[in-house]
Parts: structure tokens; sequence; C-alpha cells
């Protein structure tokens, strides 16, 4: 009963998008080395007229931004993938995506936070399941230690500190010779 409302609501992400002539799958391929350069530029080519034609396609926005980094256009793709959030925030494949995105950054908290999101926003088994998957991925880089600290207090003090022992070191060399 859950999942026939859930396919009025919007598209199943495996539905395909029609842009032009061509019709292209709305997930791009998965691994980068997989696709001959010129044909993810011919997709990026197409992806950005279709988004010019329609500006409040989110879809077409999420597309644009995985074939960005899958050709490793790191801030275009986020600048797509904000503009899709931007026009669709309930969009559970921009919000993933979106996770992903920073998941691969290294930005785990942020990665985390957008994940969360998206596991909030899913309708469907499939789609639970692979938020959970990369949830589990994005606190994984806890234990291993490769999240990036996060910044939270000024390096004033110590730099202040660095410079006035500089001065003093001069200071010293100065008068000894």
């Amino acid at each position: 009963m859950e999942e026939s409302l859930i396919s009025e609501k919007r598209p199943a992400a495996d539905s395909l998008i029609a842009v032009g002539a061509a019709r292209l799958p709305a997930l791009p391929w998965r691994d980068p080395q997989s696709v001959p350069p010129e044909k993810l530029a011919e997709l990026i080519v197409s992806l950005k007229q279709a988004c010019a034609r329609e500006p409040q396609n989110a879809a077409l926005r999420t597309c644009l931004g995985m074939a960005h980094a899958m050709n490793y256009d790191v801030y275009a793709s986020m600048a797509a993938l904000e503009a899709a959030i931007a026009i669709a925030p309930r969009d559970f494949l921009a919000r993933l995506k979106y996770g992903e995105l920073f998941y691969r950054l290294r930005v785990r908290n942020r990665a985390e936070k957008e994940t969360l999101c998206a596991l909030e926003l899913a309708c469907s088994r499939s789609e639970l399941s692979l938020a959970r998957k990369q949830l589990a991925q994005i606190r994984q880089l806890d234990k291993g230690g490769a999240s990036r600290p996060e910044w939270t207090k000024s390096l004033r003090l110590p730099a202040t500190a660095l410079v006035a022992l500089l001065f003093a070191v001069a200071f010293v060399y100065m008068f000894w010779k």
C-alpha cells in the first residue's frame, strides 16, 4: 500500500530522462574508468543543455552533478547538486549523492548530515538500503581515522606565540654576534 503511494508522488530513480532525441539514463555509470572521456564530455554537454531548457528540473541537475563527479570536477558537481537540492529539497537522490560527494572528499560530519537527511526522505526499501549502506561507510571513516577534523578553535594564539618566539630568537641572535 505504501509503495503505491510512493510511485504517485515521484518517478522512480531508474526512470529515463528524455533529452532531445537521445534518452539518457538517470543514473550515469559508477566506474569512471569504464566510460570514455569523450562520451562523458558529451553527456555533460547534453545535460547542461537540458538544464538550460528546464531550469526547474531537479533530476537533470542531479544527473549533471553525478556526471561532473565522474569527471572529477568537484566544484561543478557540488554546484549542480546544491542547485538540485534548492529546487527540490525533498529529493532523495540529490541528497544521497550530495552526501556521497562529501564522503568522497572525507568531510565526514557533512556527509553524515546529508546522508541522514536522505535516509529520512527514503520511501522504498531499496532507497533505505542505499542510504544505510552509505551511512555505515561514512561512520566507518571514524574507525579508520581518515576523516578531516573540524576547525572550531581559532589559531590566533598559537600563531602569535610562534611569531613572538621567532622575534625572540632573532633578537638573541642579533645580540649574540
